[in-house]
């Protein structure tokens, strides 16, 4: 028998509520705005709360915005990995993964270029980054799933083909060459991209 965890105290529980109205405050300035036409000023005053305390939940913009980017990444992977499960071949599955992916990433084209430059050249130390990243990993383990149930490669190898095809994905998300690409336009691309390099 389980035994439910003990219910959250006072302090932990208005903790939670400031990140909760924090995450919902950027996410909306963000999503109609973008990143770079919104102040911390403006986040906090949305959330009720000081520009000290936000600080105390994220130091930079650019930190919020992985804070905000994380949530929506995490439940475009799961999608993805839904969607995969009805492919039956290693490029239709990997388009179906990354998908979702590329569809959260275009929700506003600006702040998804952003977050991939904040993800990759950011400080790995910082919570929220290091949430971007785990989320990366997630992203290239599902993959290598993929590829290691639907082309026979060995998991080492099918690790390292992931490890490629998330660069690819990432590059052509950030990429100047794809900035007026739609959705449609961006997958096509990875998929062209992946379906060269998978094993034949």
């Amino acid at each position: 028998m389980s035994v439910a965890p003990p219910p959250l105290g006072r302090r932990e529980r208005n903790k939670q509520a400031k990140l909760e109205r924090i995450t919902a405050a950027a996410s909306a300035l963000f999503a109609e705005h973008g990143v770079d036409d919104v102040t911390t000023q403006q986040i906090a005053d949305a959330a009720d709360i000081g520009t000290g305390t936000l600080f105390l939940y994220a130091k930079t913009k650019g930190e919020l915005l992985l804070l905000v980017q994380n949530a929506h990444y995490a439940t475009a992977l799961e999608r993805g990995r839904a969607a995969a499960e009805e492919k039956s071949t290693a490029l239709d599955a990997v388009v179906a993964l990354v998908a979702p992916i590329v569809a959260c990433n275009r929700v506003h084209v600006d702040n998804g270029r952003t977050y991939l430059r904040e993800m990759a050249f950011g400080n790995p130390t910082e919570p929220h980054h290091a949430e971007a990243l785990a989320i990366v990993a997630r992203t290239e383990d599902a993959t290598a799933d993929v590829l290691a149930q639907r082309t026979g490669l060995a998991r080492t190898e099918a690790v390292t083909l992931a490890h490629v095809i998330s660069a690819i994905l990432f590059l052509t998300m950030a990429s100047s060459e794809y900035v007026d690409s739609d959705v449609e336009g961006i997958v096509a691309a990875v998929r062209a991209q992946v379906a060269a390099i998978l094993p034949r």
